[in-house]
């Protein structure tokens, strides 16, 4: 099973999902290094791209593995994203694009943007539009993710999918969680099934992706062209290894043991060296920590001492106090990683934005340094 994405084919339909201070450029080669798939850079917006802004810059670093380069982009300005969709297919080189209508963090939502956005219906096919226009000339397909809708009473995905179809997108993701339930509660599959249904164009499906049989029974139940994995693969970067497998039909390899999980721990902290350079890469490694040991009996002292790991040498030593044989904790399967939190009773959302759905006029204000993703 594969996935195409325009002119793109994607060996197994799989795309790991942006995430903010994540998905940079050695933890997609360390995925990568597991499995055939779709890696996205973090998200970066159009603004600080068109105007240079040097953090935006600093994120679009790639791998020299890296052959295929996808960019998530932010934005809520059409002239904007049009610029930004061409440097990056002149600049950078990018042979797929995705544009975020799905980030549920108040900052983003309460601007406009992120998941806020889709309830703009004149808005939204400006922004597709533009970023389609300024993408074809270079045979880059263009694509969207998004969520259900704000909440439950005002949903947009399905006129969305309608937009996204008729702007030319490639495909569009679908979140089954709205922004107001944020990470918490269980993503509604069934929404998947329902934009499916709904539109000619590749649906790609996102949520409660916790092991490789879930991919499959999301794909089975929905009729979804492939998935988007997020928080699933955080400290589990064989994950992708075992959707390889799952969707070409193999036996999934065996659960890793300790050993093999603290081989992989330094693999990233090095790949994080390389592009940072060890310092900073190895403070970037700490928040990755938990993840990796996430049910396995390490003691919290040794947990807390490589939660401040300096360097690649320290870290080699304390990882070599863990106990190689250790087998993978069954109970660790299937569970929710990565941050959760509850619903909101409200959704930050500008000042009288639910009034007209229609309105493609609506003024916003788009900031250089959101880098905030969801």
């Amino acid at each position: 099973m594969t996935l195409t994405l325009g002119p793109l084919q994607v060996p197994t339909p799989v795309v790991l999902a942006p995430m903010a201070g994540i998905t940079n450029a050695a933890y997609r080669r360390l995925c990568a290094e597991f499995g055939a798939g779709l890696y996205v850079c973090e998200m970066i917006t159009s603004r600080g791209l068109v105007e240079g802004d040097e953090t935006t810059k600093r994120m679009l670093v790639f791998d020299e593995a890296e052959d295929v380069r996808s960019v998530q982009l932010y934005g809520t300005d059409p002239a904007y994203i049009g610029k930004a969709a061409a440097i990056l297919c002149e600049e950078y080189g990018v042979a797929h694009i995705d544009l975020n209508f799905g980030c549920p963090v108040p900052k983003v939502t309460r601007k406009g943007g992120g998941g806020a956005l889709p309830w703009k219906r004149g808005l939204l096919a400006r922004v597709l539009e533009a970023a389609v226009g300024a993408a074809e000339p270079y045979g880059v397909p263009v694509t969207m993710k998004t969520r259900k809708g704000i909440d439950e009473d005002h949903l947009t995905y399905l006129d969305a999918g309608r937009i996204a179809q008729e702007s030319g997108c490639a495909a569009i993701a679908l979140h089954g969680r709205t922004v107001a339930q944020a990470y918490s509660g269980q993503a509604d599959w069934e929404a998947i099934g329902t934009l499916v249904q709904h539109v000619d164009i590749p649906v790609l499906g996102n949520g409660d992706i916790w092991e490789a049989s879930d991919a499959l029974r999301m794909v089975e139940e929905t009729g979804a062209a492939g998935v988007v994995v997020g928080r699933g693969c955080l400290g589990r970067p064989w994950l992708f290894r075992d959707l390889a497998d799952a969707f070409a039909g193999r036996e999934t390899t065996a659960l890793p043991t300790l050993g093999e999980v603290t081989a992989m721990m330094y693999r990233h902290a090095e790949l994080l060296s390389e592009h940072m350079g060890e310092e900073r890469g190895c403070k970037e490694f700490r928040k990755h920590v938990t993840w990796y040991l996430k049910g396995f009996a390490a003691g919290g002292e040794l947990r807390r001492s490589l939660g401040l790991v300096s360097s690649l040498e320290s870290l080699r030593a304390l990882l070599a106090d863990l106990d190689p044989d250790e087998p993978f904790p069954v109970s660790a399967l299937g569970a929710p990683r990565g941050r959760q939190g509850s619903p909101r009773a409200r959704v930050a959302l500008p000042d009288g934005w639910l009034d007209d759905a229609d309105g493609s006029d609506f003024h916003l204000t788009e900031d250089v340094d959101e880098t905030t993703g969801g």
